[in-house]
């Protein structure tokens, strides 16, 4: 049997695993150096001595050690010295684990372990592809939810500041606190706003999802004449500027709300969140169009067909034959619908009132006028909610194509 290219511990050339090394931490310490550096003289210091550094620690574990466990081991406790040389646990914990990252990356280049689970035949430049590409796509990643990571644990934080305190550096316990929670859900102001947008949010919801379905199920007909036109009529509002459809809003649905109070008599209140409750519907059936067309792509038309052989009129087979089969991509309509409503905040400031002040809407005002942190609990409080919105959306895709066959069972 032939030996695993894995277990063949063949090392490359000393410099080869200097050089990449070296180049790896140069490109890091050129983004650190762009965005710290004070001139350029500055900037060049922080590339070559991270440089530098890099290499001369790359080359002090391979001429140390002959395996990555004892290496990792040292490499942990000397970051923990030099975070605790700088008096913070938080520092001590960062130096353990930069340590072994960076112990088990110089091993893994020297050693040749890159090229495991790779085919044998690939050449270097496709190698060098292939980490290239997820490098970039990670970088993305890292771009894309730091923000997240940085409001979530300065959400706890027990000062009223929108910084990392010295104690929560320190891990120290009385540097965390639960007030901002807590002032969220006894503030009468932030609980009016939350109670708001669990009002609109549903409503506009439902009726996204009973027109965006409607639309669908009559632009996938191919006897419709000008499918494109009205699908590209349709999902405008997620293609126009949104401060445009605001101010265009603001206009049609103040008219709307004098005609429903003048001639109906509806109080004014109520007319407020019909408005907004209409206005956010309008933002969420694109998403609920496009989910549902996306499903019924896969749909088997003969079913239908079969049904009204059967004597079955339009409305049964719809709800006992076409439903059942596109309802995971209804749902994910709806909730990319839901999460629209209850995030916007430009169109209910135009179309809206102080009566009808969203949850967004308070945010953006304790930014604007009293910098709390309580928007930092209310925050993460919106990230867990979209996560598990998410997280259900991507289950419900799944089934999805499984009832399509698309995917295997």
């Amino acid at each position: 049997m032939a030996t695993k290219l894995s277990e063949i511990r063949v090392p490359v050339s000393l410099q080869f695993t200097l050089s990449l090394v070296g180049l790896v931490v140069a490109a890091v310490s050129f983004v650190a150096g762009v965005s710290t550096a004070a001139d350029f003289s500055e900037f060049l210091l922080t590339v070559g001595a991270g440089a530098v550094l890099a290499i001369g620690y790359a080359y002090a574990m391979v001429e140390l050690f002959d395996a990555s466990k004892p290496a990792m081991i040292v490499s942990a406790l000397l970051g923990a010295a030099i975070g605790l040389s700088l008096g913070s646990v938080g520092g001590a914990l960062f130096g353990v684990v930069f340590g072994m990252f960076a112990a088990r990356i110089v091993f893994w280049v020297h050693y040749r372990e890159y090229r495991a689970g790779l085919a044998p035949y690939l050449t270097s430049n496709q190698v060098l592809w292939y980490y290239g590409f997820r490098t970039i796509c990670a970088a993305i990643f890292i771009f894309l939810i730091t923000p997240i990571l940085v409001v979530m644990p300065l959400s706890f934080n027990a000062e009223n500041f929108f910084t990392f305190t010295p104690e929560m550096l320190r891990f120290d316990p009385e540097g965390y606190s639960l007030k901002h929670y807590r002032d969220f859900f006894t503030n009468n102001e932030w609980q009016r706003s939350f109670k708001n947008s669990l009002i609109i949010a549903p409503f506009a919801t439902v009726i996204s999802v009973s027109l965006g379905t409607l639309a669908a199920i009559g632009l996938s007909q191919s006897h419709v004449p000008g499918r494109r036109a009205i699908m590209a009529i349709l999902i405008s509002p997620m293609i126009v500027p949104l401060i445009i459809s605001a101010t265009g809003m603001f206009f049609f649905y103040s008219a709307i709300g004098n005609w429903m109070e003048a001639t109906l008599g509806l109080p004014k209140g109520l007319v407020g969140y019909i408005k907004v409750i209409l206005a956010h519907a309008v933002l969420g059936i694109p998403f609920v169009i496009i989910t549902v067309t996306a499903t019924l792509v896969g749909f088997d038309r003969s079913l239908t067909r079969a049904a009204a052989n059967m004597g079955a009129n339009p409305v049964t087979t719809f709800f006992r034959v076409q439903m059942p089969l596109i309802l995971p991509g209804v749902i994910s309509g709806g909730l990319f619908a839901f999460i629209t409503s209850f995030d916007e905040v430009v169109v209910v400031l135009f179309v809206g009132s102080a009566a009808q002040k969203t949850l967004p809407w308070q945010m953006f005002t304790g930014l604007r006028e009293q910098i709390s942190p309580t928007i930092l609990a209310v925050a993460t409080i919106l990230v867990g909610i979209s996560i598990v919105l998410l997280t259900v959306v991507e289950l419900l895709r799944r089934r999805s194509e499984r009832l399509r066959g698309m995917s295997p069972g």
